[in-house]
């Protein structure tokens, strides 16, 4: 055999080989995709549809285009705009305290310390807690009749009265908020723990060295360091509160007077109150497309920081 057969052999052998692995990638990942199909790609089909159908929960005869008609309803609803504005500040809030108090207890839980393992431990039980079992506590400890808080706000002097946290729309915003964060820093804990921890000890033995002070090595050695890990837990969680519905729906439902309603309460509102599925869905892929511009700034700034990085 001369030695260009023996080439035009390795090359069918080695092209009938990736045909035989793509073969077989795509019978390994067929359950996966028919799962994905099933489980997200038909609901995601369904609502965008049904956003411009008219579809009733309960009544299937109700049906028929009515293209952009559910659009103008749900911008027209005086609900609309307050709960987007409620949306924004319940996401923005909880991002914000969920940063910095995270990035606090990183940074004190990175020191050496007795008990290290600990305080780590404890740190870390309210995000274990189920939004459920977490809202429903929180609701009865905050109860201006029994609750233990309004209990030690009172006995300690700093009220005069109890205060009703949950049914004050000017408190129950920032309640509700303050609730989300004290369970969810600990996710951002862990996450820039880990960081920490993976930075090495000559960049702060430098600082040290051209003499920066703890403050100094903090913003110019820890925080640029941070800057991918940050990125990533930051939009993650913008997208996770924005969307997040049980955690209100448990502690206020909305309330009082709408102040906590937020865009996934007014959803529910329309889909298994008013039966309307047409304007659910309508709602559904306007957050669908607002999430989505989120999406599209973390993907610009993921890339700006990878071509850093590279560069």
């Amino acid at each position: 055999m001369s030695i260009g057969e023996k080439s035009d052999t390795a090359t069918a052998s080695g092209g009938s080989r990736r045909r035989a692995n793509l073969r077989f990638t795509i019978l390994a990942l067929s359950p996966a995709w028919l799962f994905l199909a099933v489980l997200i790609g038909y609901p995601l089909f369904k609502v965008l549809t049904d956003a411009f159908q008219k579809a009733h929960l309960v009544n299937p005869s109700v049906g028929g285009f009515v293209g952009v008609d559910n659009f103008d309803k749900v911008i027209a609803d005086p609900h609309f705009f307050p709960a987007v504005g409620n949306t924004v500040a319940w996401t923005v809030g909880s991002v914000i305290g969920e940063f910095v108090i995270g990035l606090a207890a990183a940074v004190l839980l990175n020191r050496r310390l007795r008990g290290q393992g600990f305080f780590r431990v404890i740190t870390f039980i309210p995000w274990l807690v189920p939004i459920i079992v977490a809202g429903m506590t929180w609701e009865w400890m905050l109860n201006p009749d029994f609750g233990i808080v309004n209990a030690m706000l009172t006995g300690s002097g700093l009220v005069d009265s109890p205060i009703n946290f949950l049914g004050d729309p000017a408190w129950a915003m920032p309640t509700v908020i303050f609730v989300n964060v004290w369970r969810s820093f600990p996710y951002y804990t862990i996450s820039f723990l880990a960081a920490m921890q993976a930075i090495p000890d000559e960049l702060y033995e430098a600082a040290r060295l051209d003499g920066a002070s703890a403050w100094r090595c903090f913003w110019s050695v820890t925080m640029p360091q941070l800057r991918s890990v940050s990125l990533i837990i930051v939009f993650i969680h913008l997208i996770w509160t924005a969307v997040n519905f049980d955690f209100i729906w448990v502690m206020t439902q909305g309330g009082p007077n709408y102040a906590t309603m937020t865009l996934p309460i007014l959803i529910y509102r329309y889909s298994l109150q008013q039966f309307d599925v047409g304007a659910a869905s309508a709602l559904s892929t306007l957050m669908l497309i607002g999430t989505s511009l989120i999406f599209v700034v973390y993907y610009r700034f993921r890339r700006k920081l990878s071509e850093e990085i590279v560069g």
